[in-house]
């Protein structure tokens, strides 16, 4: 058993090779290109031990806890004794998909719960409030985002439980996103279409990825590589859905409300 000093050390020597390449390049350019010294270096150094020490603790805690959480879920959640069902050895998993109702909603609230807490997702959300002079609402954003996961992750664990396979729900997804991108607002669509990568982040990604392995391992006939990858592709096409949805109902609501005001007058 790797102690928890030796595993903080390699996790730190490994942050550092991986911070490396960057600092490189961005000294490359400040100094051979750009040609001018770096502003403040004092609290670029500071700020850089702080990006490390933040990811070690982060890997770490990924570790030992979010990978182990969502497994552990997943196996619970699916066990036949808590499904009510025979032993996982006899039940073909396919035929009682409705017995995993509570893995669908466990799922949809994960994803809502994680993309609500995304950094990444927070910070695009005050940028694009920003430059389009408060047009994008940060909570509609955020929560349109977040919807778009939980129902794509629901609708992920369904395929694994259901054993479908995983190119068919993102074909008719991105034929939604194309006639979606078509009559949405234009302002709108590119923002969309960013949503999907920003969520699958830091909090999202490691969390989801062991929800899959999990069910997939837990489910009779599935198979962790064929079955348990996947979901991260859902929750990066359902936001753009969601987020394209959201503007349009906005704009439809609004251009209702100014008709509507046409009208009175």
């Amino acid at each position: 058993m790797i102690s928890a000093s030796v595993r903080f050390l390699e996790t730190l020597f490994a942050t550092l090779g991986d911070i490396f390449p960057i600092v490189v390049t961005i000294l490359v350019f400040q100094y051979l290109v750009i040609k001018r010294p770096i502003n403040q270096p004092k609290q670029l150094l500071l700020g850089t031990a702080f990006v490390v020490l933040g990811m070690v603790l982060f890997l770490l805690g990924l570790e030992q806890a979010l990978f182990p959480l969502g497994q552990s879920m997943a196996k619970q959640l699916t066990s036949a004794e808590f499904l009510g069902l025979e032993e996982s050895s006899v039940y073909i998993a396919s035929e009682h998909w409705a017995a995993y109702a509570w893995i669908y909603l466990f799922s949809a609230a994960i994803g809502f719960s994680t993309t609500i807490a995304e950094p990444s997702l927070l910070a695009v959300a005050i940028k694009a409030n920003g430059v389009s002079g408060g047009a994008v609402s940060i909570g509609g954003l955020r929560i349109s985002v977040a919807i778009g996961v939980a129902l794509g992750l629901a609708l992920g664990s369904y395929r694994i439980v259901v054993g479908d396979p995983l190119h068919y729900y993102i074909i008719a997804g991105y034929i939604l996103v194309v006639i979606q991108t078509l009559f949405a607002p234009k302002a709108i669509i590119p923002l969309a279409y960013d949503s999907g990568g920003v969520t699958t982040s830091t909090v999202t990604v490691p969390l989801v990825t062991a929800l899959g392995l999990g069910l997939a391992e837990s489910v009779p006939g599935r198979s962790p590589l064929l079955d348990g990858f996947g979901l991260i592709a859902f929750a990066s096409l359902f936001p753009i859905i969601s987020v394209l949805a959201y503007a349009q109902v906005t704009s439809f609501l609004a251009s209702s409300s100014l008709s509507g005001d046409d009208d009175e007058i």
